[in-house]
């Protein structure tokens, strides 16, 4: 057992003179790495606080050992003009050696991408996020406190924060919507359940069925509380001889005892309640969103796509993934037209409409209302799918409070307005759903929700996200922009992509020596599709035609088998009915896929070539 460090036992907290915490009692001890998780107003931040002693407790005891200290992640950053480097350096002692600051310089600051010179005045909100971690990480103290710490972190910063933390010496508290994060890092977790702190003895990566059992026991707890009750009620309604006096205390104990049960069962409902919304449609669109042939892009020398081919069909549900200037926002761009590439051609189907989630919540006015962000000026009514809805009823499945609606979206927090935009947006999604970031600063249960209205929603989806957990649950294709113009397709989500790239620097060695230079060069592509550096030829010969007129009958049969491959994997029972079924269809199913891609590319090329001899 490592050293009690800190300690709160039987403490009470009040909040505007009523009960927030009663006998809230927990222990942190020296290395321990806790998850700290509950919805919005559950008191995680309170909790917080309690552990710096920003938050004095109202009753009973705080014990923390002489000499710990305790560091907490600023969730704000004044932009001054404080230089990085005497912003992150403010908190330690001024007899700090200069090697020690330099260390620290290149172990932690350097990783997180932050220029020391630069003033905090010049940096964007998530450097300034940054700046506010890297300042926690180099004071290095006893107990470290961080709130969304990878919020505007790409996932290799992601993996790099992990890393860091798995090998920190002292103990860490975490808040985190990002399951993936948790489940790598923490081996206990507090959890905030309607007012009461229970505790996991495993990490974040057993939580869900710990706290599944912990809800069932609760439930079989009421249901056997419900049968007592309902004996003493029978009793209690049988007339005179349950009134006499000797009887008025038990009588009055049967009616405390019902009460006190149906409170309780009404809080145990909404725990286990999920918000069931109708599915997402989206508008008729064709089969085949989009095609990119032989795409090509750049600023100056910096090469952000590289005869890129791919195509887009409706139901695609695409993860992107790269690091920050890698070229994800630029291809999306491309997707709905704000930029041009620059040589190539992009065929986009007609009548296609986007919805864009964008990350800086610009289609939000944040001096409006809730209800003004979200109708037509004085209207109380939104339109859904086709649907009027009033904005109080819809409002509420997102989470809000239905007198949320006459409150101004400035003063909301970062989680709630990324809740009422996606509100807004997918009201009506049309037939192409760009989210770009959609998970920051979101709530675990908010992320399940968005989870299963995306799995729902039956047109186009492209997703930019860090969350691996989310993409994982969500996606069923990964674009990864690795930089350089490299493009990789995977079938499947971030695992699947980790999967790929293991697979990848397994298969890696040094050409043979029989090998040309040509057929040992990489080739851009997203998905099977011939190499991208063999230019179309000048003119269409009798062999190509003939092999145009073959090619629609060839993608025909593959899209048959494809559909066939998926409903057969849609079907929950097949591996347990037939495990040599399942074994084929699950490795036969991505190799139909690219070689229906690779078919579909190859007519689209040679249809290039057929109407430039035209």
């Amino acid at each position: 057992m490592s050293d009690l460090i800190l300690s709160v036992e039987e403490a009470d907290v009040l909040i505007g003179g009523k009960p927030f915490f009663e006998e809230l009692t927990f222990h942190i001890h020296t290395g321990r790495k806790i998850a700290l998780v509950g919805k919005n107003g559950a008191g995680k931040t309170t909790l917080m606080n309690i552990i710096t002693g920003a938050r004095d407790i109202d009753d009973g005891k705080r014990f923390v050992l002489p000499g710990v200290t305790t560091g907490y992640m600023r969730q704000h950053v004044d932009p001054t003009t404080q230089s990085v480097m005497d912003f992150i350096f403010e908190g330690m002692s001024a007899d700090t050696p200069e090697w020690d600051q330099t260390y620290k310089v290149e172990m932690v600051v350097a990783p997180l991408g932050l220029d020391v010179t630069a003033r905090l005045c010049d940096l964007s909100g998530g450097q300034l996020r940054r700046a506010a971690l890297a300042r926690a990480l180099v004071e290095e103290p006893d107990i470290l406190l961080l709130d969304e710490p990878t919020n505007h972190m790409d996932l290799e910063l992601i993996e790099w924060l992990e890393n860091y933390l798995q090998g920190y010496r002292g103990a860490l508290v975490c808040v985190s919507h990002d399951r993936a994060f948790l489940a790598n890092i923490t081996d206990r977790v507090f959890w905030l359940d309607r007012g009461k702190l229970k505790v996991s003895p495993r990490g974040f990566k057993y939580f869900e069925d710990w706290s599944r059992e912990m809800l069932e026991q609760e439930g079989r707890a009421l249901h056997n509380r419900a049968k007592r009750v309902e004996q003493e009620m029978e009793w209690a309604n049988r007339g005179v001889k349950a009134r006499v006096k000797r009887n008025v205390r038990r009588m009055s104990e049967a009616y405390a005892a019902r009460d006190a049960l149906e409170k309780d069962q009404k809080s145990y409902r909404r725990v286990v309640s999920k918000i069931e919304l109708p599915p997402v449609s989206a508008e008729e669109s064709a089969q085949n969103v989009a095609d990119f042939f032989n795409i090509c892009k750049s600023y100056g020398d910096k090469v952000i796509l590289d005869r890129f081919n791919m195509r887009i069909k409706k139901k695609d549900r695409i993860g992107i993934l790269g690091r920050n200037g890698a070229g994800k926002t630029t291809f999306l761009r491309m997707l709905t037209g704000e930029e041009k590439q620059d040589s190539g051609k992009i065929k986009m189907a007609n009548n296609l409409t986007f919805s864009y989630f964008d990350q800086n919540r610009t289609q939000l006015d944040p001096e409006k209302t809730l209800k003004d962000n979200l109708c037509q000026t004085g209207s109380d009514y939104i339109n859904v799918r086709g649907k009027q809805r009033h904005v109080c009823g819809y409002l509420k499945d997102f989470l809000f409070d239905p007198d949320d609606a006459w409150r101004a979206v400035s003063t909301l927090s970062g989680g709630q307005k990324n809740r009422l935009l996606l509100s807004k947006i997918l009201a009506n999604p049309g037939s192409m759903l760009i989210l770009d970031e959609p998970t920051n600063d979101l709530d675990m249960d908010t992320l399940d929700m968005l989870t299963d209205i995306l799995v729902q929603y039956d047109g186009t989806l492209f997703v930019v996200s860090h969350d691996r957990d989310f993409l994982d649950r969500v996606v069923t294709k990964t674009l990864a922009f690795e930089g350089d113009g490299q493009v990789e397709g995977i079938v499947g989500g971030y695992s699947d992509y980790i999967a790929f790239k293991k697979a990848q620097e397994k298969e890696s060695a040094p050409p043979p020596p029989e090998r040309n230079e040509k057929s040992s060069k990489p080739q851009q592509q997203a998905s099977s599709v011939p190499p991208q550096n063999e230019k179309p030829a000048a003119k269409l010969t009798f062999k190509l035609k003939h092999e145009l007129e073959q090619l629609p009958k060839a993608i025909e049969k593959l899209e048959k088998e494809v559909t066939a491959l998926e409903e057969a994997m849609s079907d929950p029972g097949l591996y347990m009915n037939d495990p040599a079924e399942f074994d084929r269809v699950s490795k036969r199913l991505p190799k139909a896929q690219g070689e229906l891609d690779a078919a579909e590319m190859r007519w689209l090329e040679l249809e290039e070539m057929r109407a430039a001899d035209a």
